[in-house]
């Protein structure tokens, strides 16, 4: 079948996939052009072709500025710690949700779990606000009223740390958990069927079956996060944070905010995002060549 054939029996696919092709060429590709601001002495009204040319003048700049490597290990270390707590939650509560047998309470469960995802982080800072705060927070109200000191949860760099995990795995173990259980309904049910049959428990079919019918998910929601690393989102840590744990809240993102927006130096902004672009791109495709190598499993 020629290729044309193919096309006029299935236009209406390829429509379909018009508009995801075009946000990817136009927000995706098309930004990209702007890359060489950061080999550029960028002037905002010569404009990008306008600019003087100036080499790795400003990569050397950034590279010597003691902000970026504070930045650096910032957002290296939420990360990692994110990594270790919020990728292990969707997958225990996605498990616990597919062992449920009482349909209604799955269904509530699932709702509650999916909400916080579609919050704005912006909302999620005010409620972290109402619920933590120090002076007029609900949790440090029933703390003080119990005649204890209250507990500096969002302006004490270590109890700021894990109120900070606390709220991502509150705020995104419901999305995790629906990719799970979608992998989860492509197990065959005879295998725990026979399982069952041969005298194996809950966690053994847990453990044998289930686990391993999700190792090809897990690796590749893994090797993402490992892609993400080097990147971290501004608005967790901007609401959350504060002047008081910016020793751990001031991370890349924030960094570029700073001195790309509030001081107007583009290049050094378009530096950092390049930095974090060409490291993320290194550590995925090196964890997924690891993974490919221990367990067979990747996403290319």
């Amino acid at each position: 079948m020629s290729w044309k054939v193919y096309f006029r029996r299935y236009w209406q696919l390829y429509a379909l996939l018009a508009l995801p092709l075009a946000y990817f060429i136009i927000f995706r590709y098309g930004p990209m052009y702007g890359i060489q601001i950061a080999f550029k002495d960028f002037n905002f009204f010569q404009g990008i072709g306008g600019s003087e040319w100036t080499g790795f003048e400003a990569f050397r700049e950034v590279f010597g500025m003691r902000d970026f490597y504070i930045t650096l290990r910032n957002t290296l270390m939420l990360n990692f710690l994110d990594l270790l707590v919020s990728f292990p939650a969707p997958l225990i509560l996605a498990i616990l949700l597919y062992e449920m047998k009482t349909a209604w309470f799955k269904k509530l469960s699932q709702t509650i779990l999916y909400i916080p995802h579609f919050i704005s982080w912006v909302i999620i800072g005010g409620i972290a606000a109402q619920v933590f705060g120090t002076q007029s927070g609900m949790i440090n109200n029933i703390i003080t009223s119990l005649g204890y000191e209250a507990v500096p949860f969002l302006t004490e760099k270590n109890t700021w740390l894990i109120t900070y995990l606390v709220i991502g795995v509150w705020q995104s173990a419901g999305w995790g958990t629906i990719i799970y259980l979608a992998a989860l309904t492509g197990i065959n049910k005879e295998l725990f069927e026979a399982a069952s049959i041969d005298g194996a428990g809950r966690l053994k079919r847990i453990w044998h079956i289930t686990l391993p019918g999700l190792k090809a998910t897990i690796v590749m929601l893994l090797i993402i996060n490992l892609g993400h690393m080097i990147t971290i989102g501004f608005d967790r840590p901007y609401v959350i944070g504060n002047l008081a744990v910016r020793e751990y809240s001031d991370v890349l993102s924030t960094f570029v905010y700073r001195i790309g927006l509030q001081s107007g130096q583009y290049t050094l902004a378009t530096v950092v995002g390049l930095f974090q672009a060409v490291v993320g791109l290194v550590m995925v495709l090196s964890a997924n060549a690891i993974s490919k190598k221990l367990t067979d499993e990747g996403i290319m």
